[in-house]
C-alpha cells in the first residue's frame, strides 16, 4: 500500500470527527480510526465511533484505554457540573470546565506513534476554531506547533522516510458548514453522538455547549438534525 494514503484519524463519534473522518476517506485515504476510552462521563460517544469507522470503512478501529480521571480537572473527568444552557457570549469567554487539560495533544502523540509504526504519513483530527468551546488545544496554531513537533520527534521524519503532515480539514469551517460538508459527502449524523451528559440511555441533554452548537448547527444548515434530545 501507497504509505503517502494511509492515515490515522482521530475518531471521538461525535459530529466534527465523523466529517474529518469522511473527508480522509474522499480524498484517498485508507483510514485507520483510533478513539479513546479516557474515563469520560459520555462514553457512548465509543459506539458511535465504532460505527461511523464500520460505515466509513475504516481498515483498522482501536480503542485505547487511558484514564484521565486520575487527574481529573475536567467537568468530563471529574464530579464537576457540565454547563448548560449557555449562549454563545457565554461560551466565547474564558476556556469552559469541559476542557480536559492537555487532551489533544495526548491524543496526537498516541496516533502519533501508531502512525510511525503502520507507516501512515498523515494524521486527521477534526478540530475547529470557529463554532467552538474556547479549547486552546483547538486552534490553528497549535496544530502547527504539533505538525512541527511531530517532525522532529519521529526516526521516521528525521530519516526523510516518513515525513508527518496533521490535517484538521474543519478548523476554519463554521458548524453549519461542517454538516453541510459531511451531508455531501453522505454521512449519517444519526450514527453519532455529541452531548456532553447524556441520559443513562444515551439520548442527548440538548443543553450542554456541545448539544446547543449542534443544533444551532444542523438548524443554520438547513439539515434535519437525527438526534434524539431528552
Amino acid at each position: 500500500m501507497d504509505i503517502s494514503k494511509k492515515a490515522v484519524v482521530l475518531i471521538s463519534g461525535g459530529l466534527d470527527s465523523t466529517t474529518a473522518m469522511a473527508i480522509a476517506k474522499h480524498q484517498g485515504y485508507a483510514i485507520y480510526g483510533m478513539s479513546f476510552d479516557y474515563g469520560q462521563r459520555h462514553r457512548f460517544e465509543l459506539a458511535a465511533a465504532r460505527k461511523v469507522s464500520d460505515y466509513l470503512g475504516a481498515v483498522q478501529h482501536l480503542v485505547i484505554p487511558l484514564d484521565l480521571t486520575v487527574f481529573g480537572g475536567s467537568a468530563l473527568t471529574a464530579d464537576i457540573p457540565v454547563p448548560k444552557g449557555r449562549n454563545s457570549g457565554a461560551m466565547a469567554r474564558g476556556i469552559p470546565v469541559t476542557y480536559v487539560p492537555a487532551r489533544n495533544t495526548i491524543f496526537l502523540s498516541i496516533a502519533l506513534a501508531w502512525a510511525e509504526v503502520i507507516k501512515a504519513g498523515h494524521i486527521f483530527i477534526g478540530v475547529n476554531a470557529v463554532d467552538y468551546s474556547g479549547y486552546p488545544d483547538c486552534r490553528p496554531e497549535y496544530i502547527a506547533a504539533f505538525e512541527s513537533m511531530a517532525n522532529l520527534a519521529t526516526k521516521a521524519a528525521v530519516e526523510g522516510s516518513l515525513p508527518l503532515h496533521l490535517h484538521a480539514p474543519l478548523i476554519r469551517m463554521t458548524k453549519a458548514q461542517i454538516i453541510r460538508t459531511g451531508t455531501d459527502l453522505g454521512v449519517d449524523y444519526s450514527l453519532t453522538h455529541s452531548c456532553y451528559d447524556p441520559c443513562p440511555e444515551g439520548g442527548a441533554c440538548g443543553r450542554c455547549d456541545s448539544c446547543v452548537l449542534r443544533r444551532r448547527g444542523f438548524l443554520e444548515a438547513g439539515v434535519a438534525d437525527p438526534t434524539v434530545y431528552t
